[in-house]
């Protein structure tokens, strides 16, 4: 199996920063892209960023420039920086991963609230 734990967020004043991070234990080793998605109150789940193991990332719409997502292979983290951050981006942000042995796993959610 592979386990995730997230780290980070909270409230910050729109045009504020926050940062996210998720660490990975167990099969780690068969884990390919990673991600983040958001999901806002009586919304559907929503893909933030996503990042291959090599280090390619794509972004949501709209998301690119504000939002910039990292991970680090060798120390088994993923990482979100969030800047310029609005109320429209308040949510609960979920880590996730892919293995190629058990599928796909979410970490257990963070809230990201932006006060205007």
């Amino acid at each position: 199996q592979v386990q995730l734990v997230q780290s980070g967020g909270g409230l910050v004043q729109a045009g504020g920063s926050l940062g996210l991070s998720c660490a990975a234990s167990g099969r780690t080793f068969s884990i390919n892209e990673m991600a983040w998605w958001r999901q806002a109150p009586g919304k559907q789940r929503e893909l933030v960023a996503r990042i291959s193991r090599a280090g390619s990332a794509t972004y949501a719409d709209g998301l690119k420039g504000r939002f910039a997502i990292s991970r680090d292979n060798s120390k088994n983290t993923l990482s979100l920086q969030m800047n310029n951050l609005k109320p429209e981006d308040t949510a609960v942000y979920y880590c996730y991963a892919s293995s190629s042995l058990t599928g796909p796993h979410w970490g257990q959610g963070t809230q990201v609230t932006v006060s205007s």
